[in-house]
């Protein structure tokens, strides 16, 4: 099934390490070999590239390894499901535009009913250009977004964050759902049953001048055991390489009238 990687960090990063851990699993054999993307920030702003071709085999995105250096990315590597069509439409990570902001969202699993519940919606944020579940429910969650938090994303997240958790459960609850998602300021990180994190800070690296950072893969790019599951229905919210929030599940109804 697909597999995410994200960074933040309080200054631009170079991850070449664990980058080129994830387009190695890219493959057939790995189980992900029907596209790849990277979106990353410069100067304020998402570059996006991605190819609907095996990771493994990309002499792109090995270039891309060695010379993407940001404070800000999210990767995929894709095992097309829903549906089994590979092209670029349908190839990881997304871009939208939604209350001002330039968002990029990428996701692990699976959840069919989503794409009927946000047809029959009338979303007027924003419509897929392909035709996976993943954009569908990238789609509702910005839909979500505009209508109930007001704009961006604040210092204070408790209140947006908690809604953003809520809407997260219950495109869940539709079948499996991690996903990693950017308003260019922030990594919100959504693990529904797999997805890890690695904290790293300045004092414990070799580099000191590295700052803080954080990586999330859906499963460890390496041998460290630092490494961190999430709990299963955790979100986290990070900024500039801190966990500025965190909302754990709570009992909620699963029923399709939520997800309108």
């Amino acid at each position: 099934m697909c597999e995410l990687f994200g960074i933040s960090s309080d200054q631009p990063v170079a991850a070449n390490q664990e980058l080129n851990a994830f387009r190695l699993r890219g493959s057939q054999a790995s189980g992900n070999p029907d596209g790849w993307g990277i979106a990353w920030q410069v100067n304020g702003a998402f570059r996006l590239v991605k190819e609907p071709a095996p990771a493994h085999q990309s002499t792109l995105f090995e270039q891309l390894c060695d010379t993407t250096i940001s404070s800000l990315v999210i990767a995929h590597i894709r095992k097309a499901s829903f549906p089994p069509v590979i092209n670029m439409g349908n190839t990881h990570p997304f871009q939208q535009v939604c209350c001002g902001k330039e968002w990029v969202f990428a996701h692990n699993g699976m959840v069919p009913d989503i794409v009927e519940i946000e047809m029959s919606s009338n979303n007027p944020v924003c419509c897929p250009t392909g035709r996976t579940d993943s954009e569908y429910a990238f789609s509702h969650l910005l839909g979500r977004i505009a209508e109930h938090f007001h704009g961006t994303p604040s210092a204070a997240p408790s209140t947006w964050l908690e809604n953003l958790a809520t809407v997260s459960g219950l495109v869940a609850s539709l079948g499996k759902f991690n996903f990693l998602m950017s308003d260019g300021e922030h990594l919100i990180a959504y693990g529904h049953d797999r997805l890890h994190y690695l904290q790293r800070s300045g004092s414990d690296q070799s580099d000191a001048t590295q700052g803080n950072s954080v990586l999330v893969a859906t499963e460890p790019l390496d041998e460290n055991a630092a490494w961190t599951t999430f709990q299963p229905g955790e979100l986290r919210l990070y900024r500039a390489g801190k966990m500025i929030g965190r909302m754990m599940p709570q009992t909620m109804s699963s029923s399709n009238s939520e997800l309108r």
